[in-house]
């Protein structure tokens, strides 16, 4: 795979190189983000390895750059940053994957590869399209349209929706809402759910509940056919 490492340390980047190198792999180099973003966008690469704090550019930056322009080459983020919050932001900041400093290079290599992996099998690759019967969601130009019309959605039902269709035709339950929409890890007592899927079947047009179905006692689902 031909690979691009953007990080500003001089002894990770030699030592990563290497060993990649070592791997079969071939490898470019940029040591600060303006350069690494550069190189990203000019020539084709198989994998980035983009540390998250950079001189000039820092690397989620870079990242929401690259997605934004339709760029969806894998990346794996580096970063000394560990926390929950820290690994999910860059995880939808565009990453594909994010490793913590220090690390052993032999997990960052078995990681790189399954990044390059997916990439060479487009069916196992994330679609930044998403549809359901006469719906279609896209995720980079964030819009979504029902019937050819566009819905303006806030960002917290874009997430419900999103949630909802990528797990099209599977119960999504409300655990599984509360986790992956609001970054809850307890049940907060609340309505919460229950007031953005109303919210949100308003703005569909889904006033008999056909689109988003609830299933009771249990979550929702989504079905391809309404």
């Amino acid at each position: 795979m031909k690979i691009l490492i953007i990080e500003d340390d001089s002894k990770i980047r030699a030592y990563v190189e290497k060993g990649l190198k070592e791997a079969g792999h071939v490898v470019d180099l940029a040591e600060e983000g303006e350069t690494g973003l550069h190189l990203a966008s000019t020539e084709k690469y198989d994998v980035l390895i983009i540390d998250r704090m950079l001189p000039k550019l820092d690397g989620l930056s870079i990242i929401k750059t690259l997605r934004g322009s339709g760029n969806l080459t894998g990346v794996m983020i580096l970063s000394s940053l560990g926390d929950v919050d820290d690994r999910v932001t860059g995880l939808r900041s565009g990453g594909d994957d994010y490793l913590i400093k220090p690390f052993a290079f032999i997990e960052l290599l078995a990681r790189v590869e399954a990044i390059g992996k997916r990439a060479s099998f487009p069916q196992f690759a994330q679609s930044t399209l998403l549809r359901a019967g006469d719906m279609e969601m896209d995720l980079l130009s964030r819009k979504v349209r029902r019937g050819g019309k566009y819905i303006d959605l806030q960002a917290r039902e874009f997430r419900l929706l999103e949630y909802l269709m990528k797990f099209k035709g599977q119960l999504v339950t409300r655990t599984m809402l509360l986790e992956g929409v609001w970054d809850y890890h307890f049940d907060p007592q609340t309505s919460v759910i229950d007031v953005h899927i109303s919210r949100l079947r308003k703005k569909l047009g889904d006033t008999n509940n056909n689109l988003i179905m609830t299933v009771r006692g249990a979550g929702y689902i989504i079905e391809d056919s309404f």
